[in-house]
């Protein structure tokens, strides 16, 4: 029986990653051991979407927020930066990427759709 997700995140500089999951988006943590840190993450979904031939195999990972605005404001006052654009209407719901130090772009959005992890 599946219990829950486990989502990997690789990062060329882990350890200003992991302080970015804890220090900036304040997500609580258990040390796994020789500095690894598994965070816990709010409930989820997973939605599968049609892909073009080449992106065939690509993840993204995204938080939902209740308020995109105020999650922005807040996490900007904490240190965090975000991609060029701000946020932006995606149809589903209003969305900005947060720059994961070392990793990459971590997206976050207010979705508009009914969500599933409240079922």
């Amino acid at each position: 029986m599946i219990i829950g997700t486990h989502a990997v995140v690789f990062a060329a500089d882990p350890d200003r990653a992991r302080s970015f999951f804890r220090d900036v988006l304040g997500l609580p943590h258990v040390d796994a051991g020789e500095g690894w840190l598994i965070f816990r993450m709010p409930p989820a979904e997973v939605g599968v979407h049609p892909a073009e031939p080449d992106a065939a195999g690509a993840h993204e990972l995204y938080l939902m927020c209740d308020d995109i605005a105020a999650t922005v404001a807040e996490l900007t006052a904490k240190g965090a930066e975000f991609s060029a654009g701000g946020i932006v209407d995606a149809g589903f719901g209003r969305v900005a990427h947060l720059i994961i130090p070392g990793g990459g772009r971590l997206g976050i959005y207010e979705p508009r759709h009914p969500v599933a992890f409240d079922l």
